[in-house]
């Protein structure tokens, strides 16, 4: 879809890109043969950040790889592949920085995602391997969001999983089903599922997300937390793109049931919306941003699921980010705040976990190639 004369699916559609940042539209490329042709994409950036209030274990401020990844695809044709091989960190709103080495040994690992894809016809496929999420509106990865820093909702949904997926594609509606292990769990009893209508020529689309853990995972890691990991989630989501604006309005929610098995004796959810947007002053400058606001239910009780700030607690953020890209080359700058409300002690932020509140300037640059 054009945004202000620039194409979101420059050559590759994969991985996807909300905007304004968008893919080299001449990326490299040879010819292998009876393979077909076989594309070279990838990112390689930096970040520079300052926080208040932070917490143990972390710094005021940071510099850091943000993403330094090379990612090998065929994308056409009855057999296709995508591999996305590399570092990058993860930085969201409202939890601790953790540096690109560590969130890349510890979650992820150096091949994030990478998958086999089986195109019968033009609107059939399966894929299988390490697969991007289907839940939520921010990617997993910051070039893909239009802010930096992923948000407080995005804290609640899975980055990859692994298992299998069917597509359906077929003019305005597309429609994917997924078996897989949720939130990195390395369990498949994950169904995730996501059904879009696009009309007025792809103006507007509307779209419908969910997934469930169908049985209970008493397992959890650095990846994988085991509340969200034996949630129910979904979301409904707007998308208005045309001319300078970019507009995605969703609502979403989730609930972990009581499960004495796992040492959930009582259960919780979260109700949350967002708002993310960009405009686009030039074709090359841009402002972004997002608004979100996430309340989580539960008490005291012991046994309640922690989802948030502590069960009861509830949050907001705002986030602006001035862009600019030329060519493969982009540099953009994100200014956050978050704020906990009816926090838990112990839950919050600053050296002693007593603070409402925390603000970040952040600034990332780099070639997306």
């Amino acid at each position: 879809m054009p945004y202000n004369g620039r194409a979101f699916a420059a050559a590759m559609n994969t991985p996807s890109m909300t905007g304004p940042l968008v893919a080299n539209p001449n990326p490299l490329s040879f010819d292998a043969g009876s393979l077909g042709t076989i594309y070279l994409t990838g990112a390689a950036t930096g970040l520079a950040f300052w926080q208040n209030n932070p917490v143990p274990g972390n710094e005021p401020g940071y510099v850091d790889l943000s993403n330094g990844q090379l990612i090998v695809q065929k994308a056409d044709g009855w057999l296709q592949f995508f591999a996305d091989v590399g570092a990058y960190s993860q930085p969201a709103l409202g939890t601790p920085y953790v540096s690109a080495v560590d969130a890349t040994e510890h979650s992820f690992g150096y091949l994030p995602q990478g998958y086999l894809k089986i195109a019968p016809t033009p609107t059939i496929s399966i894929e299988a391997g390490k697969l991007p999420t289907q839940i939520g509106e921010e990617n997993s990865l910051s070039f893909q969001n239009v802010d930096i820093e992923r948000g407080l909702l995005w804290n609640q949904t899975p980055s990859f999983t692994r298992g299998v997926q069917a597509n359906y594609s077929n003019g305005p509606v597309n429609v994917d089903v997924s078996w897989n292990d949720g939130y990195y769990s390395d369990r498949l009893n994950w169904v995730t599922g996501t059904a879009s209508y696009a009309w007025n020529d792809n103006i507007d689309t509307v779209g419908i997300i969910g997934g469930a853990n169908l049985g209970h995972t008493g397992y959890s890691s650095f990846a994988t937390p085991l509340a969200q990991n034996n949630s129910v989630i979904g979301d409904l989501s707007y998308a208005y793109v045309l001319g300078a604006w970019m507009v995605n309005p969703y609502v979403q929610a989730s609930h972990v049931p009581a499960n004495p098995q796992i040492g959930f004796l009582h259960g919780a959810s979260t109700f949350s919306g967002a708002l993310l947007a960009s405009y686009s002053f030039t074709n090359e400058l841009f402002l972004a941003g997002r608004a979100e606001y996430i309340s989580a239910t539960g008490n005291d009780a012991a046994g309640t699921p922690d989802l948030l700030y502590g069960p009861g607690s509830n949050a907001w953020s705002l986030t602006l980010t001035p862009t600019f890209q030329h060519g493969i080359f982009f540099a953009r700058a994100d200014a956050s705040y978050v704020s906990a409300d009816n926090a838990q002690a112990g839950d919050e932020f600053g050296a002693r976990l007593d603070k409402s509140g925390q603000s970040r300037l952040m600034l990332e640059t780099g070639v997306l190639f």
